[in-house]
């Protein structure tokens, strides 16, 4: 018997399509049909493309989610000039420092302050002396030797010193400094607890009380304000003390409760938008100001729905519809009644249940996936 060998291309091609049809059939038998369910095998590797959301009760959002800022609670900062001009002399205080109330934030030297001291020195001399010159001129009058007229221009030179002293005295405890000192040196003091924010200030750097950019930003970073303009549209669903839940970029997945503090009294011509602010506790200090944020407007706290991504939602011409994780990678086609859609999220009144674990990302796959299997058993008919 005579064999023919067979070239080596022509075997390597024989190896290579018995592979694909060993492929071919494991990934069929990786997915199963079932009616309107599907089953994955464990191993299937169209199950990295889907992600699943646990179905809970929430708050019933009212709108989309309004762009706002995270800023300074400005019942809590202080923005610090000097009230004297001077020099920077000494060290100043960091950023990020901890303050409190009369802390020394830097220390000046102010010729200023030296000549306020020395006209408050001055003053108090002159107080004195217009005050024993009243007491002799007024024991002369009462002996009848000194003329009514010197009483008179003694009493009013008496009332001018006094008038000059204290207004020298007040000048003085204005900037917080000694009258008994008798130099130059001025020091710049927080006037609040917090944390110094920001600094416009450097060694041997001259400053003066009329400067536009203030030298420290101390604030109590314990509670924030968000900021957030409302279109007119939707006002009337916010008021003054509900509660609202904030979203930054910097901690996705997590959300803050913050408070409706202010609304507005004025509708803005160009955007038609009224500004709100909610008052935002930040305990941990883990918000900072600046940051952006999303505002929502939650419902009562006892107006509970069920709210999922807009994502998991597949509709059809007549219908919509979820896909539910039954177990074991068994994925059930329900279908269910929605209510409103924001943005990014849709109210489910019927056909989901706490508890259940919804598809929110592959929705699509699967979609395909039936279509697929309906479309093939239609062929076979």
């Amino acid at each position: 018997m005579i064999v023919q060998s067979l070239p080596v291309a022509a075997l390597a091609g024989l190896l290579v399509l018995g592979c694909q049809s060993q492929d071919s059939d494991a990934f069929k038998q990786d997915i199963a049909h079932r009616g309107d369910e599907i089953i994955f095998s464990p191993d299937s590797p169209k199950l990295q493309h889907i992600r699943e959301e646990k179905v809970e009760l929430t708050l019933r959002p009212l709108m989309d989610p309004i762009p706002g800022k995270v800023t300074y609670d400005e019942t809590r900062t202080a923005r610090v000039t000097s009230p004297i001009a001077g020099r920077v002399v000494g060290s100043i205080v960091p950023l990020g420092e901890q303050v409190r109330s009369g802390t020394p934030l830097v220390e000046l030297d102010s010729p200023e302050l030296g000549q306020a001291r020395s006209d408050h020195a001055n003053a108090v001399s002159d107080l004195n002396l217009a005050n024993q010159t009243f007491h002799r001129i007024e024991e002369l009058y009462g002996d009848g030797i000194a003329p009514r007229k010197d009483r008179e221009q003694a009493e009013d030179n008496l009332s001018r010193a006094r008038s000059e002293a204290e207004r020298t005295r007040l000048k003085l405890a204005n900037l917080r400094v000694h009258a008994q000192k008798m130099d130059n040196r001025f020091v710049l003091q927080s006037p609040i607890s917090g944390t110094v924010t920001e600094r416009e200030i450097n060694p041997g750097m001259e400053v003066r009380p009329d400067v536009a950019t203030p030298l420290f930003v101390i604030s109590d970073l314990d509670q924030l304000w968000v900021q957030a303009d409302v279109f007119e549209k939707d006002i009337g669903l916010i008021q003054a003390g509900k509660s609202v839940r904030v979203r930054v970029p910097a901690y996705p997945g997590e959300s803050f409760t913050a408070t409706i503090s202010y609304i507005s009294q004025i509708v803005d011509e160009t955007t038609r938008t009224v500004k709100v602010r909610c008052t935002l506790p930040n305990a941990d200090g883990r918000l900072l100001p600046s940051m952006y944020a999303a505002v929502e407007v939650l419902s009562d706290p006892d107006d509970l729905v069920i709210a999922i991504p807009l994502s998991a939602l597949v509709t059809g011409k007549t219908s919509d519809w979820v896909y539910v994780n039954m177990g074991n990678h068994h994925y059930q086609k329900r279908p269910v009644k929605v209510g409103p859609r924001l943005k990014d999220r849709v109210v489910i009144h019927e056909g989901l249940n706490p508890g259940e674990h919804v598809v929110i990302e592959g929705a699509l796959l699967l979609r395909a996936e039936q279509g697929s299997a309906l479309q093939k058993r239609q062929d076979k008919r």
